[in-house]
Parts: structure tokens; sequence; C-alpha cells
């Protein structure tokens, strides 16, 4: 007997938590479909941290929201998302934040660093950026540490769209952030 595509297994968070807990693999759910990632590469991680410090360097300035690192993002039971860097108003924070301090919706802006091999990529160039586009995060980007670059998608007509390719010599800034800039480069030093 063969198996339809609508037969196929549907991972919840439930199922998550009966799951080894196994230090350095996350475990992530898009639409029922389980992906599973090792402890990522030590460039991909200090790029988490560049973006991640620039952009709550700024918010502590501002005052008007936080970035942090792996966030989890618990949309519903089948939609369970650790992005690699969020950042979110601290009027929203004030709302999605549950008792065990996961987001429970979207946040304004979320990143993801690529990691290596095929399907890491599509999970962050489609299956991700589906998600957050159909759950209304406002702005995403991609940033790929080798190729020192960043893709911003801004949400138009209820979905993110790619508007700019940046690349190191470049500026990067955005209508969430007010008065927020910062050279590409920074990303990846």
């Amino acid at each position: 007997m063969s198996q339809t595509t609508t037969d196929r297994v549907r991972w919840t968070t439930a199922d998550i938590d009966l799951l080894a807990n196994n230090d350095g693999t996350r475990y992530e759910i898009i639409d029922g479909e389980l992906f599973v990632t090792r402890a990522p590469h030590w460039r991909h991680q200090t790029t988490c941290g560049n973006i991640c410090f620039e952009l709550e360097r700024w918010s502590r300035i501002k005052g008007v929201g936080r970035a942090t690192i792996n966030p989890g993002i618990i949309f519903t039971d089948s939609d369970n998302v650790i992005p690699d860097v969020a950042w979110v108003s601290n009027e929203r924070l004030a709302v999605l934040l549950d008792e065990a301090g996961h987001l429970t919706g979207a946040p304004e802006l979320v990143v993801e660093v690529l990691s290596s091999g095929a399907e890491q990529e599509r999970r962050d160039r489609e299956a991700k950026l589906k998600l957050y586009s159909v759950r209304g995060v406002q702005e995403y980007w991609i940033a790929d540490w080798r190729l020192e670059k960043v893709e911003i998608y801004r949400r138009e007509n209820a979905a993110l769209v790619l508007v700019a390719t940046l690349i190191s010599e470049d500026e990067i800034n955005s209508s969430l952030l007010p008065d927020f800039a910062c050279l590409v480069a920074r990303f990846f030093g």
C-alpha cells in the first residue's frame, strides 16, 4: 500500500516534547513538517550575534523594542519555529510572550542566517518565508555569511516580497526601525 501526500506524518509541539533532548539539536515544525538541524557553523553564529547586537543597541537607545537570538515562536501546534534573530516592539512583546517565554505570534522583524545544505536553504527561503508571510511578519531578512549579503523582504499586499539585496558596502535601514542604519559589513565582521 502506498502512502499519499495527505497521509504524511504531521508533527506537533507535543511530538517534539517526546524526542530525546540532544544538546545542539534544533527541532522546528512548519505546516506539520519536522525540520531537524545541528549546531550551526561558527561564522553563522557570529553573524547572528552581530545582527542581534546592532538591533539591540539601536533598541536600547530608542527604547521601542527588543532584539534576541533564537526565540521560540509557537504560532500553532503545527507551526513552531526558532528563527536566528527576531526584533519585536515593546507593545507586541507585551501581548505575544507566553508564560513559558515563547512568542505566540509574529514579531515585526525576523532574520534567518543561511546554513549550509540544500534542505536548510529550502527551509529558510521557501517554508519559513511562506510561514512568516502568512503569519504577519512585517519584514524578513535572509543573511548569507558566505557571500556577505542580506536579502530584504517587506510586507506588500499581505505578502513578504523581496525588495532589496544588499552587499557589504551597502547600508541597511528599515521603516520599522526609525533612524536605524548599519553598514551590512558589520553583520559579517
